[in-house]
C-alpha cells in the first residue's frame, strides 16, 4: 500500500515482525537421532548452523584402571538430541555433520510434545537424574506436587530411594528421577 503527503511517496513497510512471529510459533521438538558418542559435537554443530537444539546431560561417577574416580557429564538418551525447528529448517538441521535422521514414521519426522521438552528442560533441573536403559515393570504413578505435576510414569526402587521413570514414547527411552513417595499417587486414583 502507498500513500502520498508533502509530495513524497511513501510505501508501507511489510509486517516483517509478525512472519517471525509465524514462523517461530510454528517450530516444534523433534528428536534427531545422531552418530554414537557425538551429542555434544552435533549440540555444536546445530548451533553453528543457528538451529535450537538441547541434549539432556546427568552426571555420574566413573572408576578408571587406575583407581581414579571421575565426575563426566554423558547424554540423558544416547544418539539423540532434540531440535527445535520449522518445516523449512528440516534440511537445515538433516544436514548437520553427526545427524543421521529426525525420527518419525517413513513420511516425516514426529513431533515430541512441547511439555516432554520443556520437563526435561526445566522441570528437573535440579533433581537427580540418571540414565535407565531397562524399564522395570511396576506400578504406573502420577507426580501430585511441583513442577511435574500430573506427569505419569512407572515407580522402581533403587537402593532404598524411590524412582520414577519418565519414558518418552517416541524414541523408546527412560530416565528415573528421584522423588518422594508423598509426592506420588497411583494412575486411577
Amino acid at each position: 500500500m502507498t500513500f502520498q503527503g508533502d509530495g513524497l511517496v511513501f510505501a508501507e513497510a511489510a509486517p516483517v515482525i509478525p512472519r517471525i512471529a509465524e514462523r517461530v510459533a510454528e517450530r516444534r521438538w523433534y528428536a534427531a537421532y545422531t552418530l554414537s558418542q557425538h551429542e555434544k559435537s552435533v549440540v555444536t554443530n546445530l548451533e553453528l548452523r543457528g538451529v535450537e537444539s538441547f541434549l539432556p546431560v546427568y552426571e555420574t561417577v566413573r572408576v578408571w584402571k587406575n583407581r581414579q574416580r571421575m565426575k563426566i557429564v554423558l547424554p540423558l538418551f544416547p544418539n539423540y538430541v532434540f531440535v527445535r525447528i520449522d518445516r523449512g529448517e528440516r534440511v537445515k538441521a538433516l544436514q548437520t555433520i553427526g545427524v543421521l535422521q529426525l525420527v518419525g514414521n517413513s513420511r516425516e519426522p514426529t513431533a515430541l510434545p512441547d511439555s516432554e521438552i520443556e520437563l526435561l528442560r526445566v522441570g528437573l533441573r535440579g533433581r537427580a537424574l540418571e540414565q535407565y536403559r531397562e524399564l522395570v515393570i511396576g506400578e504406573r504413578v502420577r507426580i501430585r506436587e511441583g513442577v511435574m505435576r500430573g506427569v505419569e510414569g512407572v515407580l522402581v526402587k533403587k537402593n532404598k530411594s524411590l524412582r520414577f521413570v519418565l519414558t518418552l514414547q517416541l524414541i523408546n527411552q527412560h530416565a528415573a528421577v528421584e522423588v518422594d513417595a508423598q509426592d506420588l499417587e497411583p494412575v486411577g486414583h
